[in-house]
């Protein structure tokens, strides 16, 4: 009989760590979180230094009396749960459960291979309280906003409506970002393009208009730019300066949680969810070939860049041997984590760099496969030399009035390019080595073309991140919930990875940030998120940080709650049982319109679109409807007689289809 049992918090480990740590220990899994606040109450005694009032989950009690059982007879319980503080207090909180009179360690493993697992089982250590009562002091501070300011919604607005402390503040920043779209007026602006030939070079130069009478070309119309066109057209044009300069492009660091889902968003098209579900899958392991299962990438939440020296190491004579010395920088590229990382110690990387993509590509699925070959290739391309480029800026005159420019660059070394190019520098540049000073150029044509200034980019899933990241907004592992909450509250829609706000989320938005602008600063949440790490450094005591934002926030929930007045947005259309007004109201499955008359009169209609069905012969009309993901799609008010759906309205112009005869 094994004497130790191992808990961890996925199924999907235990064959993998069975099979490392052999007979003598049991593993099974916790299955995430068996011990938390409870659902239907606030949880936490604000008057006794705001104690948690944790409770065994009631979905979740067969599996602690499972533990109990596999818990009975050892001697030894390890606790591997994630190396994050959310793992820390994962386990704790299952050690009154299981492990009163038995001897209890922590043990913490970055990488699920055979010597990343034996290293910590024999580094074995005990529960850091620290990091514990960080993670509670977030969950507390989580639950009393959440559960504070939620019920105000639902007086204020209807539904079952919520709020969030971190989630909250980035539906702000998706708002603004709108109201800043819509408020954006284009101005209109015209370039120069001109295209010249030099004689016995193939090919043609484009240059554009840079000066006019030493001064940065400004043309604000067609006309101004029209008669620039004609007066180009009559010049001869001269090559006057050609300038070159060496430029290093440095290799860029090794994935980060937030940066794995930029880059996997930008590349792949992968959502945050999608990306994260990958990447655990790589990291909890996959059975390659005759080997063992074993983990494929490190702890994929993780807001650090360092890397352990024994990968530095292996990574290092892996370029020489693959790439060449010259591919080698003479010491180790190292990079910078920020002030706050501290929810794990190492990057995202593989954990063998000898398992290129080509190598486990069969064993893989295509979401695994896109993941691990874009971590590996950023891990590999990181601790290459510096990539070497020549720029080249080619001057031309046209008389004595006009001077254009070309640019471009020629690669003289890969380096870290060679494995890992970001989609600016897979564009291609024209080539400028043909020309020289004082070469005559023939001019082939003249392109004037107008342009308009551009508003803000709405934010897409790896710019909110980005956002979330730099202002120091949550932490690595809640970037992709905060925005499934977002999209599945109906507080923003996701139209190819792009973020629009509803009218719910506006409305909601605005309400929060009159009555809690605390809540809703930015700055007050980044910082609230620094006094968090305090927790964990042991410089600040658990309470002291509850108690110093309870006070002030208390008084603003005193206040809202008496000034609670129902905000009612009327529909524009009578009932058509009662006559009464009709409202749009908010539900879990998103926008409806129902009688303001409920629940005397009882009318209630998914929301109307105005858009005839496009189906011959249906005449019924478009309406909003909502998916389990969360995602808007149109279907006709006639089902289940018409299944019409279709993801985006037709346009304005469209008319459905005669009838059939």
């Amino acid at each position: 009989m094994s004497k130790a049992l191992v808990i961890v918090e996925s199924p999907a480990k235990v064959k993998t760590i069975n099979k490392i740590l052999g007979a003598r220990y049991k593993v099974t899994a916790s299955m995430g979180h068996l011990i938390d606040l409870p659902k239907s109450t606030l949880g936490v005694d604000v008057d006794k230094d705001f104690e948690p009032k944790l409770i065994v989950v009631r979905a979740k009690q067969k599996i602690l009396s499972k533990l109990k059982k596999e818990a009975a007879g050892k001697t030894e319980i390890y606790f591997a749960t994630d190396p994050d503080r959310e793992g820390e207090a994962i386990g704790w909180n299952l050690v009154p459960h299981l492990a009163v009179d038995k001897k209890i360690y922590r043990v913490v493993f970055h990488e699920i291979t055979r010597d990343a697992v034996l290293k910590a089982f024999k580094d074995k250590h005990q529960f850091d309280a620290n990091k514990v009562n960080a993670q509670n002091a977030r969950r507390v501070l989580d639950r009393i906003v959440g559960y504070s300011i939620s019920p105000i919604l639902w007086k204020k607005v209807g539904g079952r409506l919520s709020a969030g402390r971190v989630q909250s503040v980035a539906l702000r920043l998706i708002v603004e970002r709108e109201r800043a779209i819509l408020k954006f007026v284009p101005v209109e602006y015209w370039q120069v393009a001109v295209f010249l030939k030099k004689d016995g070079v193939d090919g043609v130069l484009e240059a554009q208009l840079e000066k006019i009478n030493g001064v940065k070309a400004d043309l604000k119309t067609e006309a101004e730019t029209a008669a620039v066109a004609r007066e180009l057209g009559n010049k001869l044009f001269r090559v006057t300066a050609v300038t070159t300069r060496e430029v290093k492009r440095n290799a860029l660091p090794p994935f980060i949680t937030s940066t794995l889902q930029q880059e996997a968003f930008s590349k792949l098209g992968f959502n945050a969810q999608r990306t994260m579900m990958a990447a655990q899958e790589l990291y909890e392991g996959a059975e390659i070939g005759e080997e063992d299962p074993v983990g494929l990438i490190t702890y994929m939440r993780t807001d650090s860049v360092n890397i352990a020296n024994e990968a530095l190491g292996r990574v290092r004579d892996y370029i020489v041997a693959k790439y060449g010395k010259a591919y080698l920088p003479d010491v180790p590229n190292k990079f910078k984590s920020k002030k706050s990382a501290q929810e794990a110690h190492e990057a995202i990387r593989p954990t063998d760099v000898e398992r290129s993509p080509d190598k486990v590509r069969r064993y893989l699925t295509d979401d695994q496969f896109k993941v691990y070959e874009l971590v590996w290739k950023r891990f590999i391309s990181c601790q290459m030399a510096p990539a070497v480029f020549e720029n080249k800026k080619v001057e031309v005159s046209a008389g004595d009035k006009y001077i254009l420019g070309a640019s471009g660059s020629t690669l003289l070394f890969p380096g870290c390019l060679s494995l890992y190019k970001s989609a600016e520098e897979e564009q291609e540049k024209q080539d400028l080595v043909p020309y020289a000073d004082q070469d005559i150029l023939q001019m082939m044509e003249v392109r004037p073309s107008q342009h308009f200034t551009k508003p803000p980019a709405r934010f897409s899933e790896a710019s909110l991140v980005k956002t979330l990241e730099e202002e120091g907004i949550g932490r690595p592992s809640t970037y992709a919930s905060i925005i499934q909450t977002l999209v599945l509250r109906n507080y923003v829609t996701r139209e190819r990875g792009y973020f629009t706000p509803t009218q719910l989320g506006c409305l909601v938005c605005d309400l929060l940030v009159a009555n809690f602008p605390r809540v809703m600063d930015i700055t007050f949440t980044a910082q609230m998120e620094e006094r968090l790490d305090l927790v964990e450094e042991g410089t600040l005591e658990y309470a002291a940080l509850l108690k110093d934002f309870y006070g002030p926030f208390r008084q603003e929930i005193d206040a809202a709650s008496g000034n609670i007045e129902k905000t009612n947005i009327a529909f524009g259309k009578p009932c058509p049982l009662c006559q009464g007004e009709m409202l749009v109201k908010w539900g879990r499955n998103g926008r409806f319109v129902s009688c303001a008359a409920f629940p005397r009169c009882k009318h209630a209609e998914p929301f109307p679109t105005g858009v005839v069905c496009p189906e011959p012969g249906c005449g019924g009309e478009l309406v909003e409807r909502r998916n389990h993901r969360g995602g808007v799609f149109y279907g006709c008010n006639k089902y289940p007689a018409c299944k019409h759906i279709s993801n985006k309205l037709p346009a304005p112009s469209e008319t459905p289809p005669a009838p059939r005869a």
